[in-house]
């Protein structure tokens, strides 16, 4: 890929990721879930925007759940990481929060963590 062709795409992923989270921030007053998704791995974060602080964050790079992540397909692991990210903000007190999918579109893994987190109790 040439180094122009390179910074077009990150300059598109970028517009993408700060118009969803335009739209977000106006709309709600409540936690966002924010998932960031890689080639490998997918992590998930419930941030409080008024304090600026990470209330719950879970990951398939963590060592707590390598067990459960073991011999499963990406998909797989994302549903893991929705259903622990739902009750590590329960833990935390979050109740509803507003799902921030950043660049990625609602789609595959994506929305198999949204299904899991929905299920582990999470409103949004």
């Amino acid at each position: 890929m040439l180094k122009s062709a390179k910074i077009q795409k990150q300059k598109r992923i970028l517009r993408r990721k700060r118009h969803i989270r335009r739209r977000l921030r106006l709309e709600a007053d409540v936690p966002r879930l924010s998932v960031n998704r890689s080639c490998k791995h997918i992590s998930a974060q419930v941030v409080d925007d008024k304090t600026g602080r990470t209330l719950a964050a879970a990951t398939t790079t963590a060592k707590a759940l390598g067990e459960q992540l073991a011999g499963k397909t990406k998909t797989e692991r994302a549903a893991v990481i929705g259903a622990e990210i739902a009750r590590k903000a329960k833990e935390a007190g979050v109740e509803s929060v507003v799902f921030d999918r950043g660049h990625s579109k609602y789609h595959g893994r994506v929305k198999a963590l949204a299904d899991a987190a929905r299920e582990g109790g999470l409103k949004f």
